[in-house]
């Protein structure tokens, strides 16, 4: 079996990390055992159904045939994705699995992907993000599973590194904000480096060759205190220059050639969509452009469809799209019933101009009929006249 490990910020069930999960199913055999670790949710009352949606994401975008279980003993593939970290941790402890998934990365076997909240167990110490950012708990650690100390790497792994729904308050480092984590840093071991993984940013391992890349959208950052390195996505290194980046020594590794970059073009996010949806509507709603309008709605629902499988439940997710569908189609209803007042006030003052102008004609005043003919098609009424009289269009 490859051995492959796949560390992500988050989108791991969205557009943006099919070809990440392409690219690491690749080289499995046939008939793949595949296992979804549903843990971290597991204590949601709609567990069912984001396993669901995980399931259908890997089989119609992937290609992979998923079964949700708990045992991963020889599974060619294990994911693991949102949730609560400290929830998993105590179930996987308990289970077994903990051992399991490290015994996983010590003999280089297998494909494992860890996602979001599952991501955040992989290091040497756990962010418990629920009960600090969510139950205002003291900032603290949690012991982690240490899937990277088979790695030679000390450190700790932060996905959504990059957050920025707080808006007003930073919610960068998985919800921790920058004093937070300054505090915390404090707490680790000496010589722990923090791995903060950008939202929709994978970091893959080929666990055989050695072989470091980073994808998706946004960067890896290799933190210490007082010092950062950021590998943007397309970055290409390994694992012993990883390992001195941990440790404080060596430089950061090239960042991706432009060609490289343009390669792949970034996936948009939903919460990008989602903006730019609005700002469109809004474009189409001063014109007004009934058609531009309808077609953001349009393209807002396909959107909707595309990213259906998304277990992500931040700011930006399917249902802010649907809720903002709503609005948009209760905007464009306002928008018709306008126009179709505006349509009829018109009509009255196209037919009383014509009224006119057929009164001109009649007095053999061609000039001036003629003069308003071209001030109603510079106003955008075009007019043509017929054996049964003059026909006006927009």
């Amino acid at each position: 079996m490859p051995g492959v490990l796949v560390l992500m910020g988050s989108g791991e069930t969205s557009p943006t990390m099919v070809e990440v999960h392409r690219a690491a199913t690749r080289e499995l055999r046939p008939g793949a055992r595949a296992v979804l670790l549903d843990t971290p949710y597991a204590f949601q009352e709609n567990r069912a159904d984001i396993s669901a949606r995980a399931r259908r994401y890997f089989a119609h975008s992937v290609g992979l045939q998923v079964e949700v279980g708990t045992g991963i003993a020889g599974a060619d593939w294990v994911f693991s994705g949102p949730g609560s970290p400290t929830y998993a941790l105590e179930r996987w402890a308990e289970s077994g699995v903990a051992g399991d998934l490290r015994a996983r990365v010590r003999a280089r076997q297998g494909v494992t992907v860890l996602a979001s909240a599952a991501a955040c167990t992989a290091g040497l110490a756990t962010v418990p993000v629920y009960e600090i950012y969510k139950v205002g708990a003291e900032p603290h650690w949690r012991e982690g599973i240490d899937l990277l100390e088979p790695l030679g790497l000390r450190a700790v792994v932060i996905p959504h590194f990059d957050n920025a729904e707080g808006g007003t308050h930073d919610t960068r480092y998985c919800y921790l904000g920058e004093r937070r984590l300054s505090r915390m840093e404090r707490e680790l071991p000496e010589g722990t480096a923090v791995l903060g993984l950008d939202e929709h940013t994978a970091l893959v391992i080929d666990l055989e060759s050695g072989s470091v890349r980073v994808a998706g959208r946004g960067g890896l950052t290799v933190r210490l205190p007082g010092s950062a390195a950021v590998l943007p996505a397309g970055t290409r290194t390994d694992l012993a220059e990883l390992r001195r980046l941990a440790s404080g020594v060596g430089g950061a590794p090239l960042p991706p050639a432009p060609a490289e970059r343009a390669a792949v073009p970034a996936e948009v996010t939903l919460e990008e969509t989602i903006r730019t949806g609005e700002e469109r509507f809004r474009a189409a709603e001063a014109e007004p452009d009934l058609v531009a309008a309808a077609q953001v709605v349009l393209d807002l629902e396909a959107e909707i469809v595309k990213w259906a499988a998304d277990t992500e439940e931040d700011a930006g997710g399917v249902d802010q799209a649907r809720e903002l569908m709503r609005l948009l189609i209760a905007r464009l209803g306002e928008l018709a019933a306008d126009s179709g007042r505006r349509s009829t006030s018109l009509g009255h003052l196209v037919e009383s101009l014509l009224a006119l102008r057929a009164a001109l004609r009649e007095q053999g005043r061609y000039d001036v009929a003629d003069a308003l003919r071209e001030a109603m098609r510079a106003g955008g009424v075009q007019i043509e006249d017929t054996p049964d009289g003059p026909r006006w269009s927009l």
